[in-house]
């Protein structure tokens, strides 16, 4: 049924006729209407192998309603708090200090300035408290441990709060600032893997959470944001990433069909599979900021970006224990609604380089596909790999991004045969 909804998804987009829709729609019903099926007929057969037993039926029970929780860190008396909260900073001062960002430090730059042409966007618009109530319809609480009262709460109260709600927002939006108090984060480290040691910093990921308020002013600018990007057309075609209807799937899809047709014609593929470190941790936020002045932001729009990326703590939280606050001078805070939004603008650039030596790619959030196709002169084909990766190399220093070479990969698809493939590779 998925397989059916996305045909008809793709033919609707192509003809875009009433007719098409309508199939579209009622498919959906259909898939929407077998998942609810699927979902109570599991859970009715996983409650009824539980009637004979009370104790059996509350475990079942609370499988089902209770996701099991995610390995927390070592209780290792050894590992404090602040041992954790320097180890997070320190991993991403390692990686800058590893950049040599002297090298091709112009391209950034140029890169932001090639936008100067679109039209001006200098203020936000202002919001209704009828505004403010539909965004806290629909947006799924997510309370932190820095806010004053549950975010359910404020979600159940919504018509109370809305006046009080929208003039906050509406505050930060007309002064370009954004309330220092929601700019503290509470990270919480998790285990990558379970059969990973916990005792061992470098095994844990930082879970951020931030303020829910700060996150109500977000969407309200998110909403803004991408209608500025759809208008002005600078998402690229191949960033599936945080996009609406974008995903993996969207990636997958078209980096195999890209392939497979290539292989139809008899052609060879490199394929190589970029990764990068801590990408989101790295951003530098002189050259974001850059990136959205190309894209039109001026006055009190870029005086908020500004505001909403400076200035930023984070503390990290283990039980009862909490860190000293550690200031943040690079990146896009995890868990926050805008920062997908802006490292797509700032990974931009990255395509146009890559497309530019004549190569395809495509792109899922921080992970970069890219091919080149060749039917014959393997050594040029690997020649001109090995300059378009020189120029990515080049880029992603000057814009303070680090390679993975553990999660690099490259990967040959074609006649392994052929006269002269191995010797080039």
């Amino acid at each position: 049924m998925k397989q059916l909804l996305r045909r008809l998804e793709r033919r609707w987009q192509k003809t875009h006729s009433k007719s098409d829709r309508t199939q579209v729609r009622a498919q959906h019903r259909a898939y929407q209407v077998a998942i609810a099926t699927a979902k109570k007929t599991f859970f009715t057969a996983s409650i009824a192998s539980a009637e004979n037993s009370s104790r059996r039926l509350f475990q079942v029970v609370r499988n089902l309603t209770e996701p099991p929780l995610p390995p927390g860190p070592c209780k290792d008396p050894k590992i404090s708090c602040n041992d954790f909260a320097k180890f997070f900073a320190d991993k991403i001062t390692h990686i800058w200090k590893e950049l040599d960002t002297t090298v091709g430090a112009g391209l950034g730059r140029e890169s932001a300035r090639a936008l100067s042409g679109q039209v001006a966007w200098n203020q936000f618009q202002s919001v209704t408290p009828e505004d403010v109530d539909r965004l806290l319809g629909r947006v799924k609480p997510t309370t932190c441990l820095l806010d004053p009262c549950p975010s359910w709460l404020i979600k159940v109260n919504r018509e109370g709060l809305g006046d009080g709600l929208c003039g906050v927002v509406n505050a930060s939006l007309c002064e370009g600032t954004f309330p220092d108090p929601l700019k503290e984060a509470v990270i919480k480290p998790l285990l990558k893997k379970t059969s990973l040691d916990p005792a061992s910093m470098a095994n844990y990921r930082p879970v951020s959470n931030l303020p829910f308020l700060g996150k109500v002013i977000e969407w309200v600018v998110a909403e803004q944001f991408q209608a500025r990007l759809e208008d002005a057309d600078h998402l690229d075609p191949f960033q599936s990433g945080f996009r609406p209807h974008h995903g993996t799937e969207t990636a997958l899809v078209a980096l195999v069909d890209d392939l497979r047709q290539a292989r139809d014609k008899g052609e060879s593929c490199f394929l190589v599979l970029l990764d990068l470190s801590a990408a989101f941790d790295t951003i530098d936020h002189n050259i974001l900021l850059d990136r959205l002045e190309g894209l039109g932001a001026g006055g009190t729009v870029i005086q908020w970006f500004r505001s909403f990326l400076l200035g930023r703590v984070q503390k990290v939280v283990v039980g009862d224990e909490c860190s000293d606050p550690w200031a943040l001078t690079c990146g896009v805070p995890q868990g926050s609604v805008l920062s997908p939004m802006l490292f797509n603008i700032y990974m931009k650039p990255l395509g146009e380089i890559i497309r530019g030596f004549g190569l395809g790619v495509h792109q899922y959030a921080d992970d970069t596909q890219l091919y080149l196709s060749f039917k014959s002169e393997p050594v040029k084909a690997v020649k001109v790999l090995c300059e378009c990766l020189e120029a990515v190399g080049g880029w992603m220093v000057a814009n303070g991004l680090k390679l993975n070479p553990d999660k690099t990969e490259v990967l040959f698809l074609g006649n392994r045969g052929r006269a002269g493939v191995e010797d080039s590779l």
